[in-house]
């Protein structure tokens, strides 16, 4: 077994591509006693949220509601990673950066995601996010455009510096 801060977690992936949730399955295999709900739609995945307590939570954006899952995760209090394809986009990196998610991750670095998930369990999320765009911050460049942060610059210094924090999050009734 691998000696990993995944090891005796329990963790929810919800994503309409059953292959998607299979590898993830399969690259988590290795972690001792790990827990791993999958969910394919919307409404599996919010009863998952409701009925136990995730370590972590891997959602994808399209065909699951991924924003509304992760705004409903991240009130439950579990750490969330964004995990997508089709809705790769700086605004969507954006928007789960302000919603709460603790990384976000194009579906076409998948194998690498052990580390990721890894660093959200271990590292505060200013710090996880800096980590995040050491990482993947020449893959948003080339995917976005070399000028993708320039409408928004000061706000994604602040989340590249680690110094960005989203607002609270104020519940209604």
């Amino acid at each position: 077994m691998v000696e990993s801060v995944l090891n005796n977690k329990r963790l929810l992936a919800v994503d309409d591509e059953p292959d998607v949730l299979e590898t993830l399955e399969e690259y988590l295999s290795d972690f001792e006693d790990l827990i791993f709900d999958k969910a394919i739609d919307y409404n599996t995945g919010y009863q998952l949220l409701r009925s136990w307590t995730y370590d972590l939570v891997i959602l994808d954006i399209m065909g699951v509601r991924g924003f509304d899952l992760l705004n409903a995760a991240v009130h439950l209090g579990f750490p969330t990673v964004m995990l997508t394809a089709h809705a790769l986009s700086a605004e969507t990196l954006k928007k789960s950066i302000e919603m709460g998610a603790r990384a976000y991750i194009p579906k076409e670095r998948m194998s690498e995601i052990v580390p990721f998930l890894e660093d959200v369990l271990t590292l505060e999320r200013r710090p996880g996010w800096q980590r995040l765009f050491e990482r993947l911050g020449g893959f948003f460049s080339a995917t976005f455009g070399p000028d993708w942060q320039k409408d928004e610059k000061a706000f994604w210094q602040e989340v590249m510096s680690g110094k960005y924090e989203p607002e609270p999050v104020i519940l209604k009734r």
